[in-house]
């Protein structure tokens, strides 16, 4: 049976429900923040120190926060369970599992997750967030990267992924490893989340502007335009040599997801050429990594997300970790030229994609604030000026490799 909640949080106090005072927060009183938004970095520092809106079981570490997100850590427990669920309007995610768990493990020191399988895990990290205060999860690049399934569950939650405004309890999330099996532990870092203060202005009207002041996807027109700016896919490989991405091999060995480039390319991953004529057939049992044909910035003032899954355009998922930070792609941050990494996997059926389909859509949101660090400034960005990039994991490739 779960144990109790040791955040001691489920019920808020009324000075946590209140409106923000004025000058409550750094990027409320800076002279170009705005009411509503993704909070920077400065804002998340002072939701962990000051209001107490971010709480946790242990020290929150510095680099846990993005410029704009938080890295949230494992608990140490996982529990192996029958089915993916949520716990709906009614019920604590802690009662569900009483109901679906089949053992519990120990991950303190490490353990296994294995591939197929479904697992909850307690995160570090609670929240006690204010009247307008929302949040959004998502897997890390690097998760996504490696075909984890990840997904943000709340008490009482009808959605994965979204915290309600107001929330306060505890967070967990639900890992589902599709590829390889991994080695996890307790302060492992699978996923993020960002906080959103209010309804910022959104739309194609929005996104259309900031394209012809910032050129956010090159190549492309604001008339292009539709939910979102579009992203196509690279199937030439004029950058790289003629290979256009990796596909996961079958039955490799297990990753350690704390392990940076200490894994072989080659045995884990088979390189793709760009095909000869037509386009590139995909595989439901495979997983792929491939890039944009486009390059890709996100200016310090905003912050974007890929929709994930569109099924006007394909029976198939293009990105599994959606977050981009400002400065991604910037040339101020030294991102001039980075392409979005696509995590591709098609539903049920064989799909061929072609080169320059659009295959997903960024959708950029304003900050309050500037951030006080950027992606690729002051943070240990991983992708920052990327390419076709594999996760972290995994070895640099040698000179004129892709």
């Amino acid at each position: 049976m779960p144990g109790t909640n040791k955040l001691g949080i489920g019920r808020a106090s009324e000075d946590l429900l209140g409106e923000p005072r004025e000058g409550e927060s750094g990027g409320e009183s800076d002279a170009t923040a705005y009411t509503t938004g993704i909070l920077p970095s400065q804002d998340i520092e002072y939701l962990v120190k000051a209001s107490k809106e971010i709480v946790a079981l242990e020290p929150i570490q510095g680099d846990q926060i993005q410029p704009a997100s938080l890295d949230l850590r494992l608990g140490n427990v996982a529990y192996r369970v029958r089915a993916s669920f949520l716990p709906g309007k009614n019920a604590r995610v802690e009662e569900r599992l009483a109901d679906l768990e089949m053992h519990k493990m120990d991950i303190s020191g490490g353990a296994v997750l294995e591939r197929g399988c479904v697992y909850i895990v307690p995160l570090l990290e609670g929240l006690r967030l204010k009247k307008r205060t929302s949040a959004l999860g998502n897997p890390k690049s690097s998760t996504g990267r490696l075909d984890i399934f990840t997904r943000l569950i709340t008490d009482y939650g009808t959605e994965f992924d979204r915290v309600r405004e107001g929330y306060n309890g505890p967070l967990y999330v639900e890992v589902s490893p599709r590829t390889f099996s991994v080695l996890v532990r307790k302060g492992s870092c699978l996923n993020q989340v960002r906080i959103r203060r209010g309804s910022p202005p959104t739309g194609d009207q929005t996104l259309q502007r900031l394209q012809e002041e910032h050129q956010l996807v090159d190549s492309i027109t604001a008339e292009e335009i539709r939910d979102g700016v579009p992203v196509s896919m690279d199937l030439v490989g004029g950058r790289s040599g003629g290979v256009i991405g990796y596909k996961a091999k079958s039955h490799t060995g297990l990753i350690d997801v704390d392990r940076v480039r200490h894994y072989e390319v080659n045995d884990f991953w088979e390189p793709v050429l760009a095909p000869r004529k037509g386009g590139l057939m995909l595989d439901p049992a495979d997983f792929y990594i491939l890039a944009s044909r486009e390059s890709v910035k996100v200016p310090p003032m905003l912050a974007a997300e890929m929709v994930a899954y569109d099924a006007l355009v394909g029976e198939f998922r293009v990105h599994y970790a959606g977050f981009f930070d400002p400065g991604f792609g910037d040339p101020h941050a030294g991102g001039q030229g980075s392409r979005a990494v696509l995590e591709v996997r098609s539903f049920e059926l064989p799909f061929m994609i072609e080169h320059g389909q659009v295959v997903g859509r960024l959708v950029y949101e304003r900050l309050t604030a500037p951030p006080a660090k950027l992606y690729g400034v002051g943070v240990k960005s991983s992708y920052q000026r990327q390419g076709i990039a594999l996760s972290k994991h995994f070895k640099q490739p040698g000179p004129g490799a892709p």
